[in-house]
């Protein structure tokens, strides 16, 4: 995590006062009348997102009064660790504030995201505020967070040079060595040997061979929830080129595998009684001589025979055999994450994800979530209409839905659908994993879209079973 969020360091800190338009006046109710008539002066109401410093009888910084919606405190603070004067404040937690441990939680979680910066290659201009943990903020909690949403950034911050399938591969590594977890990788040709017949033909046209990740943490007896994301490092649109402009950010193209390795972090933080498996198809969509060709057909790891029309639809094709793999576990709830569609952000733009699950108890769960965390997520449906636009005449189906259809997102569900695993619960995520705009606790670049939500449903299914 970013040291924006320090233990008491003692000495002299500013005070940061959060408020409302109710707040403010039970709080300037207990403080000297000069500063009433400051705030009065300055036409401060405590509107979120509006700050006013107030001075001490020296000319110093008594405190800073900062407007937050307590009712919606995540972000409340995210603009001022790169807003504020380079040094330590201390949360006021009056009575008169309402800041339960809840809000303070939320509060010090969004400054902690607000302070994020990619400086992998370039040093930022000056250190982040920091802000004294508040007494009352969960502070693992915060922590697990912060980490795993830093970890997802930096993943898909980093150009591809940097982050093809070995690389991907070494950031696997390293948190399995952390966690104590178990990790597989299968590269290149011995794909073939093990039958992932799909993420090989994607990754072969790369002079960075495909991988297949596979981590491994926790009792076997526990329930078991597999992680699967979209590891495409570079997607150049195989031979089906995509134009520059479509081609500019797809190093994002990895962020499905990103966040599952945050999400897994996150969980494996917490210590849940789960047996967590990550599995990670990890490619480079290149084009070569060997690359793979529209009307090719390929027999998936499922046995099902699929046509390729189009070979930018590269996506659903290495999640078919991981899928494929997932369910011959057996596993009590799957989760798959990908940057699969371009008509998903149509659908709903690049801050809202949408999901596709047939559980309605897991689509409830999300739903609910994903308000309660302000993760924003939005059900669409698996519409069994769509599913002949699939259809293939010389195959069992192909990578590339007929126009008719349209639903791009939700045909590519579809196809997703005919690989999932059959037992437990599945639920399909096709993030942006990218912030076209900067704005507070979200700065342009690389998000892991969907990690909190999915932490909380997963928390909430089996924290009860924490292992001890």
């Amino acid at each position: 995590m970013a040291d924006a969020l320090i233990a008491d360091p003692g000495g002299s800190a500013t005070t940061i006062v959060p408020v409302n338009a109710e707040t403010l006046d039970a709080w300037r109710a207990h403080q000297p009348s000069i500063v009433g008539t400051w705030i009065e002066k300055n036409g401060f109401t405590g509107a979120p997102g509006t700050s006013l410093a107030i001075p001490d009888s020296d000319g110093g910084r008594l405190c800073v009064v900062h407007g937050v919606a307590l009712d919606e405190p995540l972000w409340g603070l995210a603009a001022l660790p790169d807003s504020l004067p380079v040094g330590p404040y201390r949360l006021a937690l009056d009575a008169a504030l309402a800041i339960t441990p809840d809000v303070a939680t939320r509060l010090a979680l969004g400054w902690s995201l607000g302070s994020y910066a990619f400086t992998r290659y370039k040093e930022r201009k000056t250190a982040p505020a920091t802000l004294i943990w508040p007494e009352t903020a969960d502070q693992a909690e915060v922590s697990r967070l912060s980490d795993a949403i830093f970890l997802a950034r930096d993943v898909i911050n980093t150009p591809a040079e940097d982050m093809g399938p070995s690389d991907l591969a070494g950031v696997a590594s390293d948190l399995a060595a952390r966690a104590n977890a178990a990790i597989e990788v299968t590269v290149g040709d011995a794909l073939l040997a093990r039958n992932f017949p799909l993420i090989h033909a994607v990754g072969r046209a790369s002079v960075r061979a495909p991988h297949l990740i596979d981590i491994v943490w926790g009792d076997p007896n526990a329930p078991k929830v597999t992680l699967v994301g979209k590891g495409v490092c570079f997607d150049s649109g195989g031979l089906d080129i995509k134009p520059s402009s479509g081609m500019r950010w797809m190093k994002k193209d990895l962020g499905g595998a990103a966040t599952v390795l945050g999400l897994a972090q996150a969980l494996i933080g917490l210590n849940l009684n789960i047996r967590l498996r990550v599995l990670i198809p990890a490619v480079e969509n290149a084009i070569s001589a060997n690359a793979f060709r529209p009307g090719d057909i390929f027999k998936s790891r499922k046995g099902l025979t699929v046509e390729i029309g189009n070979t930018d639809a590269e996506g659903r094709l290495i999640l078919a055999d991981a899928l494929t793999r997932a369910g011959e576990l057996s596993p009590a709830l799957t989760i798959d994450l990908a940057t699969l569609t371009g008509a998903a952000r149509v659908a709903l733009g690049p801050e809202v994800i949408p999901f596709y699950t047939a559980d309605e108890a897991l689509a409830a769960e999300i739903a609910e979530a994903s308000g309660a965390v302000d993760d924003p997520l939005w059900r669409m449906p698996l519409w069994a209409g769509y599913a002949e636009a699939l259809n293939s005449d010389i195959a069992d189906l192909k990578n590339d839905p007929d126009a008719w259809a349209q639903a791009g997102s939700v045909t590519a569900a579809l196809f997703l659908k005919r690989f999932a695993p059959e037992t437990g619960a599945w639920v399909h995520l096709d993030i942006f994993a990218w912030n076209s705009r900067g704005r507070p606790g979200w700065p342009t670049g690389a998000e892991a879209q969907s990690i909190r939500a999915l932490f909380a449903v997963i928390q909430a299914r089996y924290g009860a079973r924490a292992r001890a």
